[in-house]
């Protein structure tokens, strides 16, 4: 883990300013990006004028450490930060799935301090959090995009067999094309289920006339890949999104694969492919598209993209049937998903 992840995550965890949290892991995945090494702090802010980094990028505090560290090999905050008992545990317990910095926090003045002494105490953890101590070492491990993509198809094949008018994709991290990913996203939708539809939507058999609850959408998916032995824990299941832990059947080779996290979000049909654009990311890139709309008279977030009118006020939204609709509309060259990393 880089200096800065572990700065951005000691500000996550256990003093909780998420305002520096998020400046370290922009910073941290900018310079990242870099394809040249940062020789001072001062070339680093001038990243913030180029096409690696918004206008809010590398400010003066995080250039003086960018310098501290190729001047010493070291960073001084970050050492003392190491030297404290209690941030070490409290970041080692955010670690597991469902245990955020209150709940690590808590633990820790219990005195429990440690992966090892929290499986002495898992009475204390809820399903969510007992499911990812369960798997703890298991989701450590990131997935190499080789076993993402059998995981990939093994859903994708599973709804088109249950219904063919599903329509799903795998987003994040590994649909910008990354070698590796931390878990499986994947969004969901159905034409029976609009931003309009209530929560119900009607499916019609020669038959008759039969009225469903949209929670069938999702439910239907997840008990489908139980079936089949894919999805082997649920974490949570509401009406639009599932938490659970899934693993690739072994392979005819013997090769067992660890357990790994999935969610699926069932997203209504018109706004699936303004949801599928803003979960592929990258955050930054999300950003500057979303400053672009506005400075061509739009308002683009994960559910919509709106005109804004001359009095500010945003009008109904666009119809959109692809991602390239929505760069067609604000003016902006097409993007693959894989030339969106910034």
């Amino acid at each position: 883990m880089s200096k800065r992840k572990e700065l951005a995550n000691y500000e996550k965890n256990v003093t909780r300013q998420m305002h520096k949290y998020n400046a370290y892991r922009k910073a941290a995945g900018v310079l990242a990006k870099h394809p040249t090494k940062i020789k001072s702090g001062a070339e680093a802010k001038k990243l913030a004028s180029s096409e690696y980094i918004d206008r809010d990028g590398i400010g003066e505090k995080i250039a003086k450490k960018i310098d501290e560290v190729l001047a010493t090999g070291k960073l001084q905050k970050l050492e003392k930060i190491r030297a404290d008992d209690t941030s070490v545990a409290i970041n080692e317990l955010t670690k597991v799935t469902g245990i955020g910095p209150a709940n690590a926090q808590k633990l820790v003045a219990e005195g429990i301090t440690s992966i090892e002494e929290l499986r002495k105490h898992e009475d204390k953890l809820n399903h969510h959090q007992q499911i990812g101590l369960k798997y703890f070492e298991d989701f450590e491990k990131r997935i190499p995009r080789s076993e993402m993509l059998k995981l990939r198809d093994v859903v994708l094949s599973e709804v088109k067999q249950l219904d063919s008018e599903y329509t799903a994709d795998v987003c994040g991290s590994f649909r910008r094309g990354a070698a590796n990913s931390g878990d499986i996203d994947i969004l969901l939708t159905h034409p029976t289920f609009t931003s309009t539809s209530k929560k119900k939507y009607v499916i019609v058999t020669s038959l008759f006339l039969v009225t469903h609850h949209q929670p069938i959408l999702l439910k239907n998916i997840v008990t489908c890949l139980e079936d089949v032995n894919f999805i082997t824990d649920r974490l949570s299941l509401g009406d639009c999104k599932f938490m659970g832990v899934c693993r690739h059947v072994a392979d005819s080779d013997g090769v067992e694969y660890p357990f790994r996290r999935i969610d699926i979000r069932l997203i209504p049909h018109d706004q699936f492919y303004c949801a599928l654009l803003y979960f592929t990311g990258s955050d930054m890139f999300n950003k500057n598209m979303r400053q672009h709309a506005l400075e061509q008279g739009f308002t683009l977030n994960e559910y919509c993209l709106r005109p804004v009118g001359v009095t500010g006020v945003a009008g109904e939204a666009l119809p959109v049937s692809s991602e390239r609709d929505i760069f067609d509309y604000i003016g902006m060259t097409y993007k693959k998903p894989d030339e969106r990393n910034m």
